[in-house]
């Protein structure tokens, strides 16, 4: 990026939801395989070969499902990532575009929460990792353990949330070596526990579970970062490659869950206890095939690669709270992100002995509305050919305008068709869920399409379909109103 905004690396940024200004924006699109990469290379990556393959698949259909999940749900956020540079604005006040700016509230809530409910997710399993890792060492894992352990890594997360762009952008791209190195040193360590004769004789599935197994990837990889796609692509100078950015952010996104998600599907279907294991303790169960001497290596790489995709969420989430209409600075909307997150990550860490399911379950319904909104998202995006008018993204009374209720209502439809062909066994009370699955001929609740999460994609394909077939007179009419490429930089009211 800039050399003033590297600059400012340890400082707070002063950035909020303004249009990034031309002098602050610079550097290539390359740049953006940092964030990207240290954010998705998580060690939960490895334990997502024991989840794909509990839908009853062969090694061979689990990879294939894997790999089309990871590279299409990251590449939906390489396009999302080209608002970005074309607007120089949060994700959130791009899609203001499309939905009005008012209307726009809707997406921004549900991705908020979504954000804060990720943060605490990742926050807590990190923590429980070291503690893991550290009562194997017989160093102890009780609460004392925990405490310090949650104390550091919050301070990390929370610190990296509140300071901003060039520190998170210095900080990831440590992330990125040092975990990339440790987690190399660990397929190495661990090679020796695959069994391929093993690996290869696990029975085919039903293509139902096939395609349940990749849309449930493409809803645990990138589709939890398309509503924060563009608030790093946002830092690039206009003229930059649109190309590049598509393609460094899916790169930098892909590369890292590719390899992860196939060396984890080596090593659950090389043994049932561990493929049991992890679907108790994702994390903790993959140090039970480490050598002593390396657990405190792994903890270093369990808690950074968490740490990072925690450091995105808490930024992003602090932005989008301010799009749904915080009246603060960045920096104050991050610190209250970081307020829940610590206070969500207490509870399930100290107090609950069964929340992350149900609470996956719960992150997991939002990805439906999350889903509709990129599918509106990416059509208006399509659709549109010049760059954002920067100060009709903030004027009700502008171009934009205040509600757009059609892309509106294509959300709540999409979200309505979405949840209705999803089912959640997490929670009791998401038990209502899956009822269009009876009546579209799926074999209801109990059938074989039950836990294929169609409603991810139909959600998403709806509100697609619906926006490129209704908004083209609308951005048009946008569009030809005025020339955007004259329009100043503004700051956020």
């Amino acid at each position: 990026m800039s050399n003033q905004t590297q600059e400012r690396a340890g400082s707070i940024e002063l950035n909020g939801i303004n249009v990034i200004s031309e002098d602050e924006r610079g550097g290539e699109p390359r740049q953006l395989f940092w964030p990207w990469f240290a954010a998705n290379i998580s060690v939960l990556g490895l334990s997502y070969g024991s989840f794909v393959l509990g839908f009853g698949i062969s090694f061979w259909q689990a990879s294939i499902a894997g790999l089309i999940g990871i590279v299409v749900s990251f590449l939906l956020c390489g396009f999302v990532a080209l608002a970005g540079k074309r607007g120089s604005a949060p994700t959130l006040i791009l899609s203001r575009a499309a939905f009005g700016v008012r209307g726009n509230k809707l997406p921004s809530v549900i991705s908020w929460i979504l954000c804060v409910g990720w943060e605490i997710v990742l926050t807590a399993l990190a923590t429980l990792a070291t503690a893991t890792v550290f009562q194997r060492l017989g160093w102890g894992g009780g609460d004392g353990t925990k405490i310090v352990a949650f104390l550091v890594i919050t301070a990390l997360i929370v610190g990296g949330g509140v300071l901003g762009f060039a520190t998170i952008m210095r900080l990831q791209a440590v992330i990125t070596v040092i975990t990339a190195i440790l987690t190399v040193v660990y397929f190495v360590l661990v090679a020796g526990k695959i069994h391929w004769g093993t690996v290869s004789h696990i029975h085919s599935g039903s293509g139902a579970a096939f395609i349940g197994a990749a849309i449930f990837v493409i809803t645990g990889f990138g589709l939890g970062w398309v509503n924060t796609a563009a608030d790093y692509s946002r830092y690039l100078p206009r003229r930059a490659s649109s190309g590049g950015v598509i393609g460094w952010t899916t790169f930098g996104s892909a590369i890292a869950p590719i390899f992860l998600l196939g060396f984890g599907l080596l090593l659950a279907g090389s043994s049932a206890k561990l493929n049991t294991a992890i679907s108790a303790d994702p994390i903790g169960a993959l140090t039970t095939i480490l050598p002593t001497w390396y657990l405190l290596p792994f903890a270093i790489v369990a808690v950074l690669g968490l740490v990072g995709g925690a450091v995105l969420d808490i930024y992003s989430s602090g932005l989008t709270l301010l799009a749904a209409g915080l009246p603060a600075p960045r920096y104050v909307a991050a610190m209250i992100d970081g307020i829940l997150m610590v206070a969500g990550t207490i509870y399930v860490v100290f107090f609950s002995h069964n929340f992350i399911a149900p609470f996956e379950g719960f992150l997991i319904t939002l990805g439906v509305p999350i889903a509709a909104w990129c599918g509106v998202m990416l059509a208006d995006i399509a659709l549109r050919s010049r760059n954002y008018a920067d100060r009709d993204l903030y004027d009700p009374r502008g171009r934009y305008g205040d509600v757009r209720w059609l892309p509106v209502t294509l959300m709540v439809l999409g979200t309505a068709v979405g949840w209705g062909l999803v089912t959640n066994t997490s929670a009791s009370w998401l038990k209502w869920q899956g009822y269009l699955l009876g009546p579209f001929g799926l074999g209801g609740k109990g059938g074989a399409w039950a836990f294929a999460n169609l409603g991810v994609v139909v959600a998403l394909a709806v509100a697609f379909t619906g926006w490129l077939l209704g908004g083209r007179p609308t951005v048009r009419a946008q569009e030809g109103a005025a020339d955007p490429e004259v329009a100043g930089c503004v700051t956020a009211p």
